[in-house]
Parts: structure tokens; C-alpha cells; sequence
């Protein structure tokens, strides 16, 4: 068997890249193997990535923005998507992505230039009074008391309320219900006063026309441009508010696009009022049947507080964080169950650069990659860069003495652009694959023979000479040296060759982690380390003149090796028990993975279990996942002595549902140790005080499970695995 070494397996820990690949357009490059990072949310299997909703977080400059943009623009080209984007910040009191929208054909619709009537019978009867109520939120909270409301559905029945200025009025002068005149008027008199501030007051205009000036919903893009509104004015949430109802009733009901992306810029705007965060809650889960995807962008988590906004944060599968403070880091690497490592790098990356969380297991750190046409079209800092130019521009003119240097043109968005983002030549990894040239006044024939005997299929044999190649290396160099290193990147090619994907992405990911690439890298000096240089022969001594007698042959040598053959056979002998069982325990480990889980069915509700062993074989953590949507009553989970269970309680108006996760730890003593765990589920029909129906599971380490009371194998997750 042919093993990494120590001090390089060491590198690679924690390995988070796997040989998981997701499909769609291309996003960028992975930091921790090199290869390209592709994802198209709704391309992926909906096993691997349930929600196709996206959050991008991180500080001025990190490129959360270019990033997303970027990714809009590709999505629309290569498969035809449809955009909406809410987009209240730019420069020059436009937004900044008018420049992307005009360049794809779309529409940029400025506040105040369209009007949106709140009560047209476009939408459903129950989104109009949500909608209202949004609107009197926004501008008096509270004025939304119990009396209000009810006066409030008692005027948008009355044949005056198909607009708002007939909506007041019958507010205003109500009609006899079953409450009279006088508690009816009294009760909607704050609710009045409030939407008088859009029929009357500074926000009229927006919503009081008699009918709506809509855009049309077969552009690929449109931007609502709120950018010269004041960023906290209460138009800008009630204006949120409007679209996402006109999206969701108007737009996906008469758009044909294959799938549909509504992106949010500065969302903690619309997160934080109360009246339009329950209509994104609304989007939010029915995403998926809707073909719609949330594509949130902010810059941190504090700025939605600790209430529910921060639970629609949860909602979203997908997460690209850019560069963020040590205090803001540790609390988003919280929200979204991020490992530690990932958390250490957010506040040392670079822009462009970004931690990825794609569903609940794969995490990468992606660089970005755009076109020069892309960084002109997603360019944010043009006041920046024209601020540097005039310093440059008064630099030169006080420097007679020297040449006059040429102006500064670069700023964080633009070193994106010309450095980081640089659109690398076409190359065999831009097809999925990983292959480095090797000069050819440098190969070592070694390394060719490996990769050749691993084409024609001889996989055994391939390995054997990379790992015997490494072995010399390693003897005749040194464990760290470049001739050593460099078989790191045969073996890699070899695995992938063969089929074993994970061990060539582990071999990879310690060349990344590494940091230090030359070694792969021809250079002009011959003195500097090349990629692939083998050993230096040494030169051959001169020959010495030796006149002296030679020595008789003697015969006791041959007698001490057959000794020690007739001793090496007797060890061999006596080992023979001992290697089978090193045979078995070396057969157990290569089938070790660690981790087992499946989706079980118990008491009508769908439960997803998983076993995970720990690193140093010693616990394993068990786990339960139940959507609250199934309506369980009751969760239970038992293993060993450990136990743990939920009862769930009936939600309170405006509560977002959250899933229930259980787990315990259970103590092992060797690593290969399987372990059962008791799942009992109390179902919607489960009444207090009598017995839970219960399934019991048999976790082995080997990605396998069976039904302890019936013997049978049960199927696992994978999308829990990856």
C-alpha cells in the first residue's frame, strides 16, 4: 500500500476540498487544490444543495459584490436566466449595477418613476393587506394594533379601496360592520395617518396612482435603482416590500426563463423591518417550487441584530464570505457552522478572495476570477481612483527633479481586475482536468515511466515506481526536498489517472497549502530547484593504483548469510498469524471513511441521521435532522447513556420554523468500532404520554449502515457525506 508521508500528510490536515464538483459557470479558482470552482446552485443536485439561495458577505473591497455580478452576468450568457436586483447604493447617484443591466439588454427603473398601486387586484387579497401593512410599518410601527387590523380588512373590502387614496377615505369614513361606525373609525385612525404620508406627505407618488406602471418581465435583467433615495428613508423598505410582491405575483407568474434570481443589495435594509422581512421569509421557502433564487448581499451580520433576520440568514445554502473583522468573523463562522480553520482565514483574505459553504458540508476558499470586460462593468470605485489620479497629477507637478511618475490608476477593485482576477490562458484544468507541462530539458524518466504505466492502465505499477521514485528521493535527499516534493504532483496524476480522485486531490491540496509552488517551475538559472530534476550523479572517482596483494577469499560470510536466510525464514514462519491479521486490520482501514448516514422514515416524518467519527477514533458524534415543516411533536435520540430529545410547541405569529438537530457524543476504544444509535419520532398524530414509534441503526465506519432489529443494509446520504 502506498502512503503519503507523515510530514506531508500533516500539511493537507484539515482537508476540506474533496473530489465533490459542482456544476455550472465557471466562478473562480479553489485556494486549497487549484482546480476551478464551478457552481450554478440550480444545476446541483437538490440531494447535494436542497435551496438554491445565495448570501455574500464581507467588508468594502472584498469583492462580494464584483463577485456576484459577475456570476449574474455569466448565468444570464450561458443559460439564459432572468435577474431582479433591489439595488440602493452606487456612485453619481446611480446604482452600481446600471452599468452590467444596460450591458445585457436590461432595464434600470429609478424610484419615483414607476408607480405601484398596493391594492391592485393583481395581487391576491391577502398580499394586498400584507403588503398595506408593510407600508404602515415602515412609516408608524405602531400604529398596527389588533383594532387597527381589524379596521384595516374592514376598508379594503369597501368598494373605495382599489387604490390607496381610496383605501384612506375608507378608513376615514367606514361603512357599518359588525362593529360600529364610531370604534371603526377610532381604531383606523393611526393606520390613516400613516398611509397619508404616501398619499399626501413626502412619499407620495410611489403608491398612490389608480393604476401601475409596471416593467415588462421578459428582460433578462432589471435593476429598481434606489440609490438617490436617503438610506434611511422608510421608502426604501416599503419600495423593497412593492417589488417583492410585484416579483413574486407579477414577474415568476409571467416570466418563461428556466430559472429566476432575485438579488437584494444592502439586504439588512429590508431584513430588519419587520412587515418586509415576512414577505422575503415567504419567497425564501417557497424558493424552490417557485424556481427562484434569493441572492442576499451585505456586508455583516451585525447589521441585522439578533432577531429573526438573522434566522432568514440560515435559510440560504449557499455562503460566500469575503474578508471579515476577528469579531465579526467568529460570529458568522457561528450562524453558519463553519470549522475553525475557515474562520482563521477570513480576516487575512485578500479582495476577490472568499470562504464558500455550499450546502451543510463543503467548504473551499475560492479566488474569483473575471474578464477585463467584466472589471469594467463591475467597477465601484471610480471616485477612488480619480481622487488618486488628481494626487498623482499634484505629486508630479512638485517633482521637477525627477521623471514624472504616471498616474495612479489602481484601487482595490481594480488590482481585482488586472491581478487577482486575471482571466487565465486557456488550460487543461479550465476542462475539469489538472495536468502540469514538464520542461523537457528537466524530466526524470522516473516520472514519465509512472505517468505512462498509469495511462496504459498498469494503475499497480504506476504507483509502485512513483512510490519506490519517492522513496529514493526522500533516502538520497531528504523528506522536504524539491526533488522529494516533486513527486507529489506524479502520485497526484497517477491517482487521478486511475480513478482514485480523493487521493489525488489530497495530494494536490498539500502542494496549495504548501504555498510554495516554484518547485514545479522551470527557471533560467540551472543552479535554482526545476520541476521534476532528479538526482545529481556523482562524478566517478579516478581510478588509484593498488599494487597491494589482494586478500584470500573467505568462507565465512557465506555461512552467516545462510544463517541469517534460515533465521528470516524462521521469523517469517512464526509471523505468518501476525501478517494475516496486519492483512485484515490494513483491508479495514482502506474501507475506513469515517462517516455513515442515512434518511429514515418514522412515525410519517423523515429523519435524517449521521455518524461521524472523530480524528482520533476515541467518539463519535450522532446526530438527527428533522425538518420542522414535517411537524414532529417529538424527537428523541439514545446511545449508550446518552440521551437527547426536543418536544416542539406550536409557533408563535411571525416565528420562522427552525429545524430540529440533536446529538450526542458516545465514548470507543478502537476507531473500526461500530455504534448504534435509538431514533424515537413522535409524528403529527402523536398524542402526550404514549410510547414513540422507534427505529434503532447500526452505524459502521466504512460508509455502511444496517436496521439492528431486522439485519437489513440501509441506504445512506451522500449528500450528508460529501
Amino acid at each position: 500500500m502506498i502512503r503519503l508521508p507523515s510530514s506531508h500528510a500533516a500539511i493537507t490536515a484539515p482537508l476540506v476540498a474533496s473530489s465533490t464538483r459542482f456544476p455550472g459557470i465557471l466562478v473562480g479558482r479553489s485556494l486549497l487544490d487549484g482546480r476551478p470552482f464551478h457552481l450554478s446552485p440550480v444545476l446541483t443536485d437538490h440531494r447535494v444543495l436542497p435551496s438554491t439561495n445565495s448570501l455574500a458577505l464581507g467588508g468594502l473591497g472584498s469583492g462580494k459584490s464584483t463577485t456576484a455580478k459577475a456570476r449574474a452576468r455569466r448565468e444570464i450568457l450561458e443559460h439564459g436566466h432572468q435577474y431582479v436586483v433591489i439595488d440602493s447604493f452606487g456612485e453619481d447617484n446611480a446604482g452600481e449595477w446600471a452599468p452590467l443591466v444596460r450591458s445585457l439588454g436590461g432595464q434600470v427603473i429609478e424610484a419615483g418613476t414607476f408607480t405601484l398601486n398596493p391594492v391592485s387586484e393583481l395581487f391576491p387579497p391577502e398580499v394586498r393587506e400584507q403588503l398595506v401593512r408593510s407600508l404602515i410599518a415602515a412609516v408608524e410601527p405602531a400604529a398596527l394594533t389588533h383594532q387597527a387590523t381589524h379596521a384595516l380588512q374592514h376598508a379594503l373590502n369597501h368598494p373605495k379601496a382599489t387604490s390607496l387614496n381610496g383605501l384612506v377615505d375608507a378608513l376615514v369614513l367606514p361603512e357599518e360592520g359588525r362593529w360600529p361606525v364610531e370604534k371603526l373609525t377610532e381604531w383606523g385612525e393611526g393606520a390613516a395617518i400613516a398611509l397619508s404620508r404616501y398619499t399626501e406627505g413626502s412619499l407620495r407618488g410611489l403608491f398612490d396612482g389608480d393604476t401601475a406602471s409596471l416593467p415588462e418581465t421578459d428582460l433578462p435583467i432589471i435593476s429598481f435603482d434606489f440609490s438617490r433615495l436617503d438610506r434611511n428613508s422608510p421608502a426604501i423598505p416599503s419600495l423593497m416590500a412593492a417589488v417583492a410582491c410585484w416579483a413574486e405575483h407579477v414577474w415568476l407568474r409571467q416570466s418563461t426563463a428556466a430559472h429566476r434570481h432575485l438579488v437584494l443589495e444592502e439586504a439588512w435594509q429590508i431584513l430588519l423591518s419587520p412587515a418586509t422581512s415576512e414577505l422575503i421569509q415567504r419567497l425564501l421557502k417557497n424558493s424552490r417550487k417557485a424556481g427562484l433564487s434569493l441572492d442576499v448581499v451585505m456586508h455583516t451580520l451585525s447589521d441585522l441584530g439578533t432577531g429573526p433576520a438573522q434566522d432568514l440568514a440560515r435559510l440560504c445554502e449557499v455562503a460566500h464570505i469575503g474578508r471579515l473583522g476577528p469579531e465579526e468573523a467568529a460570529l458568522v463562522g457561528t450562524l453558519l457552522s463553519l470549522p475553525q480553520w475557515a474562520i482563521d482565514k477570513l480576516p487575512a483574505l485578500d479582495p476577490g478572495q472568499a470562504v464558500w459553504k455550499v450546502g451543510p458540508d463543503y467548504v473551499d476558499i475560492v479566488q474569483t476570477v473575471i474578464s477585463e470586460e467584466e472589471a469594467k462593468l463591475t467597477d465601484t470605485s471610480s471616485r477612488r481612483r480619480k481622487a488618486q489620479q488628481a494626487l498623482a497629477g499634484a505629486v508630479a507637478q512638485h517633482t521637477a527633479t525627477e521623471a514624472a511618475a504616471p498616474a495612479v490608476d489602481r484601487d482595490e477593485d481594480q488590482d481585482l481586475a488586472d491581478d487577482l482576477f486575471a482571466k487565465p490562458d486557456p488550460s487543461p484544468c479550465d476542462e475539469g482536468e489538472w495536468d502540469w507541462e514538464m520542461p523537457p530539458n528537466v524530466i526524470d524518466s522516473r516520472h514519465l515511466a509512472a505517468i505512462e504505466a498509469a495511462r496504459e492502465g498498469r494503475c499497480g505499477e504506476a504507483a509502485d515506481l512513483a512510490a519506490l521514485g519517492e522513496r529514493e528521493d526522500i533516502t538520497a535527499h531528504g523528506i522536504n526536498s524539491v526533488e522529494a516534493l516533486s513527486w507529489l504532483s506524479t502520485r497526484a496524476t497517477v491517482a487521478e489517472l486511475c480513478g482514485n480522485l480523493d487521493q489525488a486531490v489530497q495530494l494536490r491540496a498539500t502542494v496549495a497549502r504548501m504555498g510554495n509552488v516554484e518547485w514545479f517551475e522551470q527557471t533560467d538559472d540551472s543552479t535554482s530547484p526545476q520541476w521534476h530534476r532528479g538526482p545529481q550523479l556523482a562524478a566517478p572517482e579516478p581510478p588509484t593504483d593498488d599494487t597491494s596483494e589482494k586478500p584470500r577469499r573467505r568462507t565465512w560470510p557465506y555461512v552467516a548469510a545462510i544463517a541469517a536466510l534460515a533465521l528470516a525464514a524462521g521469523v517469517v514462519w512464526q509471523n505468518a498469524e501476525d501478517d494475516k491479521q496486519a492483512q485484515e486490520r490494513q483491508e479495514q482501514a482502506a474501507a475506513y471513511k469515517g462517516v455513515s448516514a442515512v434518511n429514515l422514515h418514522v412515525d410519517g416524518v423523515e429523519v435524517e441521521t449521521l455518524a461521524d467519527w472523530s480524528r482520533d477514533g476515541r467518539s463519535v458524534v450522532l446526530s438527527v435532522w428533522v425538518d420542522r415543516e414535517e411537524n414532529p411533536k417529538l424527537v428523541r435520540i439514545d446511545s449508550a447513556d446518552q440521551t437527547a430529545q426536543e418536544k416542539t410547541a406550536p409557533l408563535e405569529p411571525g416565528e420562522i420554523p427552525m429545524p430540529i438537530r440533536l446529538e450526542v457524543k458516545v465514548p470507543i476504544k478502537d476507531r473500526y468500532e461500530a455504534v448504534r444509535m435509538s431514533v424515537a419520532v413522535g409524528g403529527p398524530k402523536w398524542e402526550e404520554g404514549s410510547r414513540a414509534p422507534r427505529r434503532t441503526i447500526e452505524f459502521r465506519p466504512d460508509r455502511t449502515a444496517i436496521d439492528a432489529e431486522t439485519g437489513k443494509p440501509l441506504k445512506q446520504q451522500y449528500s450528508k457525506l460529501l
